[in-house]
């Protein structure tokens, strides 16, 4: 149900869904109840164009990317631990893993453990929707494996579907391997915030290894080239825009149970 809660139910409330919502009411109320339907067409139309502008979507990633900078240089620490959302599990006819956009979170990973950072990578993901495959955590160890990362320094952590699960069974897991000390923690810039909040939350020493910018640290751009980015919505902004949304929603969630 929390996960129902949390994932699910406020997608109605995101521009795409919101604006479908819309249109529907438009349609049955359109003969016998036209000021309703014209008021819920400027509502659908408002949520794409705001939702696919280029300066609220770069505006609200930034906000979240820009607040939780890597220290430098980067430390040594006792483990790295990397959070899922990154790889699909290999399914016919695809021939391996395959990443998405977050997919940088396990190659940084790697790369930081190849650099000598830690001698430990954690990797924590379980499955959150029913697409077949094993956990995104064993799916990222092939990555790593593939990277040169050996087994023996690779600790997995498969259960998890939010990003409270990663930090609760992350703690429970470096309980029981008595790993101590600093931890880098990779995950997307944009998440960082809520996920830095939820491990400290759980008393570990975390520090931040962000990877994965979606902002390119600006919300202006010059010249009459750029009338359309600020007038004609856009798939990709508004995508974006979603995505944003979504995390300003989980840290709400996690601010109001008392978590951050």
């Amino acid at each position: 149900m929390e996960l129902f809660i949390s994932k699910l139910l406020p997608l109605f409330a995101y521009p795409l869904g919101l604006a479908c919502l819309g249109l529907i009411v438009a349609m049955c109320c359109l003969w016998k109840q036209p000021r309703i339907a014209a008021v819920a067409i400027v509502i659908s139309f408002g949520a794409l164009f705001l939702g696919g502008n280029y300066v609220i979507a770069q505006s609200l990633t930034a906000a979240l990317e820009y607040q939780n900078p890597a220290p430098k240089p980067l430390p040594k620490a006792a483990a790295i631990i990397v959070l899922g959302g990154g790889v699909r599990s290999q399914i016919p006819p695809s021939p391996w893993v395959d990443l998405n956009d977050g997919g940088d979170r396990i190659l940084y990973g790697a790369k930081l453990w190849r650099e000598g950072y830690a001698p430990y990578l954690i990797l924590s993901g379980g499955r959150v929707d029913s697409t077949p495959g094993v956990s995104e955590a064993a799916d990222m160890a092939q990555i790593a494996q593939a990277m040169g990362v050996p087994p023996t320094a690779i600790l997995l952590e498969p259960n998890s579907r939010t990003t409270y699960e990663n930090a609760q069974f992350t703690q429970e897991l470096l309980n029981q391997q008595a790993i101590s000390g600093r931890l880098l923690l990779v995950t997307s810039a944009w998440h960082l915030p809520r996920a830095l909040g939820i491990f400290r939350h759980f008393k570990l020493d975390v520090i931040p290894a962000p990877i994965d910018y979606r902002s390119n640290g600006t919300t202006v751009l010059a010249g009459l080239a750029a009338i359309p980015f600020y007038l004609i919505p856009d798939v990709e902004w508004l995508s974006l825009t979603t995505m944003m949304l979504k995390e300003y929603f989980g840290l709400g969630i996690y601010w109001l149970r008392g978590w951050l």
